[in-house]
């Protein structure tokens, strides 16, 4: 982590290492010692700093010296919305799936059936599997022209 860093962006924002550390929700002692370098920087806490100070994690770590993200590597880093269509159609591949599981034998633990809890557990994880899966194809295969 470049300590002086923190301090340097802390300092041009005009903001108090005390308003900062109450932002945080920690102590303001405890936030100087982050900026000196004598306590580490845990990623969620590197990920509220960056925010409170409108840079990106990696300026902050030091791995990059641009503050704000380059606009057009927003497609890099976001994924592409689906169209109904591509939602209809997770919902007819997880409709299909969950027929599958629907079998007494289709899937146990230890030997024993899925409760209802358990198998709405799984539906939630199927869909959020199914929609990733196809947001990162559509990313991965749309040439760059079309690209937004």
């Amino acid at each position: 982590m470049e300590k002086s860093r923190i301090r340097s962006i802390r300092r041009q924002k005009d903001i108090s290492g005390t308003k900062v550390a109450e932002m945080l929700g920690i102590s303001a002692q405890y936030y100087y010692d982050i900026e000196k370098g004598k306590r580490n920087l845990s990623a969620e806490m590197a990920a509220r700093l960056a925010e409170i100070f409108g840079v990106t994690t990696d300026y902050l770590l030091g791995r990059t010296d641009e503050l704000s993200p380059n606009k057009t590597a927003d497609w890099d880093s976001k994924l592409p919305e689906l169209t109904e269509k591509e939602e209809r159609d997770i919902a007819l591949t997880l409709e299909k799936i969950l027929n599958e599981l629907d079998h007494e034998n289709a899937v146990s633990f230890y030997g024993e059936p899925m409760d209802e809890e358990t198998r709405e557990a799984m539906r939630i994880s199927l869909e959020s599997s199914l929609r990733l899966a196809k947001q990162l194809a559509k990313k991965k295969f749309t040439p760059k022209k079309y690209r937004k």
